[in-house]
C-alpha cells in the first residue's frame, strides 16, 4: 500500500493544482493562436510550449538546474538573449527608405508618445485599489508601447523580471494585432483624401551613407544616452555586417542561424515565466490594458504628426505612414500599404513606410535606455 501511494503521489494527476492547470491551458491557447491564427508564431509558440512545460508537477524545469531555469538564468536575465535577436534585427534592415527621407526619423519618434503617456497611466492605477506598480515596474509595463517584443523583454529583464512573462505575452500578442488594432485608428484619423496621397519616388542612397550610418548613430548614442548602447550597439553592429558587405558569412548567420537559435530559446525562457503565481493576478489584467492603450497611443501620435508635418511641408506625406512608426517591422509598413491600396489601388506606400518604421525600432530602444535612465 505505501508503494502504490509512493507511486501515486509522484504522478502529475496527484501534483496538478488549479493554478497550473489554467497556466498549461494559457500556453496551449497562445500554441493555438500561432498555429492556426498564424499571430507572431516564432515567439508565440516557443514562449507557449514553455508555459506548460515550467508548468508539468513535479518536472522541475524551471528550478535549479533545470533546462527552463537555465535558459532563464543565462539568456533572458542577464539580457543577453535580447541583444543578440537585436544584432540579428539589424543584420536585415534596410536603412535606405530612411536615408532617402530622413524627416522619418521624426514620424518614429512620435509613435514612442504612448510609450510616456502609458509611463503616467501605470503610476495613476496605483489609485484603483488591488493593483500597486512601482516606477520601475511602470516603466517596462510602458515600453509595450514601442511593439518590439525584444526591446520589452530586454527592459522588463532589467527592471521588473517579475512581470516579465506578463509583459512579453502582451507585446508579441499586440504585434500580431498589428493588422487588427492599427486600420480603424488610421481611418479615423484621416480623410479619404489624404489616405490617397502619393508620395514622390525615393532617391538612391550611396553605399557609403548606408555604412557611415549606424556609426554615426552609435557615436550618438555613447555621447547622450549611453544606456541605451546595449540595444542600439548591436543593432548597429548587425546593421554594419550587412551593409559592409566584407562579411557576408557573419550577416547571413546572424540574419538566419544565429536569430532563430536564439528566438527558440528566448520564447522558451520567457515561458517558462507564465507561472500561476506570476500570471493570474490583477496586476496581469493592467499590463494588457494599458498594453494596448500604449500601442494604440503611439499609432495615432505617428499619424497625427505626420499630419503636422504636412501643413509645413512642401512635399506632401501621406498620414497613413505615420503608424508605421510603431516598430512592428514589416508588419506595420504592411498594414499601411494595404490602407493606402484601399484607398487609391495605384499608391504603393511600403517603401515610403518603411523609413519610419526603422525610425521605430531605433525609437523604441531610445525609449528603453531612458527608461532604464530614470527608473533602473
Amino acid at each position: 500500500m505505501d508503494t502504490l501511494n509512493t507511486l501515486w503521489a509522484t504522478t502529475g494527476i496527484a501534483s496538478l493544482t488549479f493554478g497550473a492547470l489554467v497556466m498549461i491551458t494559457v500556453g496551449l491557447v497562445l500554441i493555438y493562436l500561432a498555429i492556426v491564427h498564424k499571430f507572431e508564431p516564432l515567439l508565440l509558440l516557443p514562449i507557449g510550449f514553455g508555459a506548460v512545460l515550467t508548468n508539468i508537477p513535479l518536472a522541475g524545469m524551471n528550478e535549479a538546474g533545470g533546462v527552463l531555469y537555465t535558459l532563464y538564468n543565462s539568456g533572458v536575465a542577464t539580457g543577453l538573449f535580447p541583444l543578440l535577436i537585436f544584432l540579428g534585427v539589424g543584420a536585415m534592415t534596410d536603412f535606405s527608405a530612411l536615408l532617402a527621407n530622413p524627416r522619418m526619423l521624426l514620424l518614429g519618434a512620435a509613435a514612442q508618445f504612448g510609450i510616456f503617456a502609458t509611463l503616467v497611466g501605470a503610476i495613476a492605477l496605483n489609485l484603483v485599489p488591488g493593483v500597486e506598480f512601482t516606477i520601475q515596474q511602470a516603466a517596462a509595463i510602458a515600453i509595450i508601447g514601442g511593439a518590439d517584443g525584444p526591446t520589452a523583454i530586454y527592459l522588463s529583464s532589467q527592471l521588473a523580471p517579475e512581470l516579465l512573462g506578463a509583459i512579453a505575452v502582451a507585446a508579441y500578442s499586440y504585434m500580431a494585432l498589428v493588422p487588427v488594432l492599427q486600420p480603424p485608428i488610421m481611418r479615423l484619423l484621416t480623410t479619404k483624401k489624404e489616405r490617397e496621397i502619393k508620395m514622390v519616388q525615393l532617391k538612391p542612397v550611396s553605399k557609403r551613407a548606408k555604412i557611415l550610418f549606424p556609426l554615426m548613430v552609435l557615436i550618438l548614442t555613447f555621447l547622450l544616452l549611453p544606456t541605451a548602447a546595449p540595444l542600439i550597439g548591436m543593432f548597429c553592429f548587425g546593421n554594419l555586417m550587412r551593409e559592409s558587405g566584407v562579411v557576408d558569412r557573419l550577416s547571413k548567420a546572424a540574419q538566419n542561424e544565429l536569430i532563430n537559435l536564439v528566438t527558440i530559446f528566448l520564447g522558451l525562457a520567457v515561458g517558462a515565466q507564465l507561472t500561476a503565481t506570476s500570471f493570474l493576478t490583477v496586476q496581469t489584467l493592467g499590463i494588457l490594458l494599458l498594453g494596448a492603450f500604449a500601442f494604440c497611443l503611439g499609432t495615432a501620435a505617428g499619424v497625427l504628426m505626420a499630419k503636422l508635418m504636412n501643413l509645413v511641408s512642401k512635399q506632401e506625406i501621406n498620414p497613413l505612414i505615420g503608424a508605421a512608426g510603431v516598430s512592428a517591422v514589416p508588419m506595420a509598413a504592411r498594414v499601411v500599404n494595404q490602407e493606402g491600396l484601399r484607398a487609391n489601388q495605384h499608391n504603393f506606400l511600403l517603401m515610403h513606410a518603411m523609413g519610419p518604421n526603422v525610425a521605430g525600432v531605433l525609437g523604441s530602444a531610445v525609449a528603453a535606455g531612458i527608461l532604464l535612465a530614470l527608473a533602473g
